[in-house]
């Protein structure tokens, strides 16, 4: 079992890598069998890539208040016409749909939870192509980022309603992000400086939802959190470090999600949720319910 970052990267020294370790510890936590931990991974990943088909093909939500964005994106790449890079903007289109999937009550991922769960999988499912992944090493992914995760879970927060957008999307697309540099063939020093740039950009992130739905503005935070996770690879890639070491950055995420005030913190009374427009809106859907 690790406890930090630091004895995560330490650890997997004894290990062929992160994933491993992450497959170890678990066998270590819950008396499963290596096999009965792939077989639920593997299941996991199988929801994940229905979700993200599922989105793609297009879908609205139970509200009517988000829905046909992943379709919207996955048009525009087609034409082919686009600023952004295209592996990114997969992952972007590929997050959008998982979050819409999920704002309609289907099957979805938590990754690390339901109002995330379209960052992981959206960059999984748009760099396991380029990097020629194989089924084990998508599932390594999977695990590598699952390792990550949980130290941001036992040492600061994976919830919106506890640290905020930060706790939430932030912690995501860290997850994200230090599996992206394992699968490029990045060291874990590498990853775990990517965790820090990914958290530090994301610190004091709010979680404002319109009528207290996981989906404005949930759905495209998704979005840009994979684009972030990509973003801070290829910068722990090239050689570029955090000052803050990552475990005080984690830290540093979790002061703040402790000071940051109520409003802001999943309870549709501050930011976004209480413009003139989110109020017409939620209205409106409290009246058709």
């Amino acid at each position: 079992m690790f406890y930090s970052i630091e004895d995560l990267v330490a650890q997997s020294k004894n290990y062929p890598n992160v994933a491993e370790l992450m497959i170890a510890t678990e066998t270590e936590l819950t008396g499963r069998t290596r096999t009965e931990i792939l077989d639920l991974m593997e299941r996991n990943l199988v929801v994940m890539e229905q979700s993200v088909a599922q989105g793609t093909k297009g879908v609205t939500s139970v509200t009517g208040l988000t829905g046909g964005d992943a379709k919207r994106m996955n048009e525009y790449l087609e034409r082919g016409d686009f600023l952004s890079g295209e592996l990114i903007l997969q992952a972007v289109r590929n997050a959008i749909g998982v979050n819409e999937v999920n704002a309609k009550m289907g099957l979805v991922c938590a990754t690390p939870t339901a109002g995330s769960a379209g960052v992981v999988p959206g960059v999984l499912m748009a760099c396991r192509e380029k990097l020629n992944l194989s089924r084990k090493e998508q599932l390594d992914f999977l695990f590598s980022a699952g390792a990550f995760g949980l130290i941001m879970a036992n040492n600061a927060s994976i919830s919106g309603a506890e640290g905020g957008c930060q706790a939430e999307i932030g912690s995501a697309s860290a997850m994200a992000a230090a599996a992206l540099v394992l699968a490029k063939g990045g060291c874990a020093e590498e990853a775990a400086e990517a965790v820090a740039i990914t958290l530090k950009n994301m610190m004091g992130l709010i979680c404002d939802p319109v009528a207290g739905l996981v989906e404005v503005p949930c759905v495209k935070r998704n979005a840009l959190g994979s684009s972030q996770a990509f973003i801070s690879a290829d910068m722990a890639l090239a050689g570029i470090k955090s000052v803050i070491p990552a475990d005080e950055v984690v830290q540093a995420m979790y002061q703040v999600g402790r000071q940051m005030p109520a409003i802001f913190k999943e309870t549709a009374e501050g930011g976004l949720a209480v413009t003139p427009t989110a109020k017409r809106l939620t209205k409106e859907i409290l009246k058709n319910k």
